[in-house]
């Protein structure tokens, strides 16, 4: 996944965007306090509706004998749209937890163990992606009172 200096490949940051979007689990209560709903929102959105309009500004531009500058700089603008969500969510995927949320991670995994769930076990620090695991993980097996400590 990284290489020796610790970064990730752009291609791999879109492919655990995509993941992760997948993943994180779109719940009201979270989107309080994390931006995850919302990007994930948003780029599903852009990757949608945004080839079509960037494809709809340049055919328009050129049946009507129009600046063409403008119209590749827009449709640059709107196929970048889902390309900046997917990198933002892998990024955030790799990033460790902060302290805060660290524990509140590990009390989420000890609540899934005592429900009796096999979890694996966490190797290195847990980031946003072994977080999204959880919740999602969680929301299915417990009841909702396990965010009351968020």
């Amino acid at each position: 996944m990284a290489n020796e200096s610790g970064t990730v490949s752009w291609f791999k940051l879109f492919q655990l965007g995509q993941h992760y979007m997948k993943t994180w689990p779109n719940e009201k209560r979270l989107a309080t306090v994390f931006p995850e709903n919302r990007i994930t929102a948003a780029t599903r959105f852009a990757i949608r509706f945004m080839p079509p309009v960037a494809l709809f500004t340049l055919t328009w531009q050129i049946a009507l004998g129009g600046q063409l500058g403008p119209a590749v700089a827009t449709a640059l603008l709107a196929c970048s749209l889902p390309v900046q969500g997917l990198w933002w969510l892998g990024k955030r995927s790799v990033t460790p937890l902060p302290p805060t949320l660290l524990r509140w991670f590990h009390e989420v995994r000890d609540k899934l163990q005592q429900a009796g769930q096999a979890l694996t076990p966490i190797e290195g620090k847990p980031t946003y992606q072994a977080l999204a695991d959880v919740l999602r993980r969680a929301f299915r097996q417990l009841d909702k009172t396990f965010l009351d400590d968020l």
